[in-house]
């Protein structure tokens, strides 16, 4: 039987490595406190839910759907465009629902991807962003994430030595929590329009901010002429088992897509795409509960973190802290998340899943109250102290 498949080629998912980890624990009685994936915790509103329940309810629903999702949706995607960014979209022909961001982004990658065209991905980055063109057989090149200027240098000069097919960018970013502001992605607009390269941004944190709200790409003039945006319900509105997203912008890119779609699937439940107009339809609070809740989460982690003596910058937007592992572990991040596991049992993400530029982070989701969190810390602080004390004397 020939087992050459193609999928023989990546590495082990890594975030699987640790999961089959924290399983052998906890079969040995360990209980875990799991900060690892970011799997929110609270479950979507009920007018949500109510509207799932009685649209399932109609038997006219459980029919295929259009692969592009159905057309009341797309229309109150572009309302919320529209309400939330002053951003006018074309119903029919830019924007399309995809089944949460990450089918969306992989999808698109493999509908626009040849063989060894270049795509330009940020490092660190969430793991769909790299894989998702490998997968396609495109080759990268990862610019490192870090200040606008420096992100905005490596990507003219990798232009400058070969133009890639497209950039992608996600921010606020999963892993890292950065933001940027509307300046840095007008320049990645005119990047694109002087080189001659496409842009698909990652926008599925946009309502998971703390300070100021972060820009759409779509905001910038002349944008739809280069790009698209993605975006998911699942963390706004606590809906990530629904796995319903969009995917906004350039009509030649969602055009690529919605061809790719029709062979793949026939939409989604159109009970769940109706209980997503609720939810978009229905303003910010919801959005504006879970900021209040992840920004207390935020407050209470980073807090205690730091006086325990673990240095950790506060971010400014997401559902994620990014940690610095203390120098003292002189670890490799999948070395100390597992130590991490076994010694405080808490669980939390290696940076070297997220790529080379990770390894020496941890991701920290905030995705338990403030009083599992205050618990985290507790059995945290003597594994601290302890090394600490061990590398002094030697």
């Amino acid at each position: 039987m020939n087992t050459d498949f193609r999928m023989n080629q990546y590495p082990p998912y890594v975030f699987n490595i640790v999961s089959e980890f924290k399983n052998k624990l906890e079969s040995a009685g360990h209980q875990i406190i799991d900060l690892g994936m970011g799997n929110p915790d609270g479950a979507a509103p009920d007018y949500v839910v109510q509207t799932l329940i009685n649209q399932a309810q109609i038997p006219v629903n459980h029919r295929y759907n259009n692969p592009r999702g159905i057309a009341p949706l797309r229309e109150a995607i572009s309302q919320w465009y529209a309400d939330r960014f002053n951003v006018h979209l074309d119903a029919e022909r830019e924007t399309i629902v995809t089944l949460g961001s990450k089918e969306g982004l992989a999808h698109l990658a493999l509908a626009i991807t040849k063989p060894q065209d270049k795509f330009l991905v940020p490092c660190p980055a969430y793991p769909i962003h790299q894989f998702g063109f490998e997968i396609a057989q495109g080759v990268l090149q990862r610019y490192p994430v870090g200040s606008s200027q420096s992100m905005l240098a490596n990507i003219k000069s990798s232009c400058e030595e070969q133009v890639p097919k497209a950039l992608l960018l996600n921010f606020p970013s999963n892993p890292t929590a950065q933001v940027v502001d509307i300046g840095f992605l007008e320049e990645c607009v005119a990047l694109a329009k002087h080189y001659g390269f496409w842009i698909i941004h990652d926008f599925a944190y946009a309502d998971i901010f703390f300070e100021q709200r972060p820009p759409s790409i779509l905001q910038v003039k002349g944008a739809k002429d280069v790009a698209v945006e993605s975006y998911s319900l699942s963390k706004s509105y606590n809906m990530a088992g629904w796995r319903v997203g969009f995917m906004s912008g350039n009509k030649t890119l969602i055009s690529a897509l919605g061809a790719l779609k029709a062979y793949y699937d026939y939409g989604l439940f159109a009970p769940i795409q109706l209980a997503a107009i609720t939810a978009l339809q229905a303003g910010d609070h919801t959005c504006a509960h879970l900021r209040k809740l992840y920004k207390k989460r935020r407050n209470t982690l980073c807090q205690g973190l730091q006086q325990i003596g673990w240095d950790i910058k506060p971010p400014s937007a997401s559902m994620f802290c990014w940690a610095k592992i203390p120098e003292y572990f002189n670890m490799r991040s999948l070395e100390f998340v597992q130590y991490l596991m076994q010694h405080a049992n808490v669980a939390v993400a290696p940076g070297i899943g997220f790529g080379e530029q990770g390894e020496n982070f941890v991701r920290i989701a905030l995705i338990e109250p403030p009083t599992v969190l205050e618990q985290a810390v507790q059995q945290i602080s003597p594994l601290l102290k302890t090394h600490l004390i061990k590398v002094q004397n030697g």
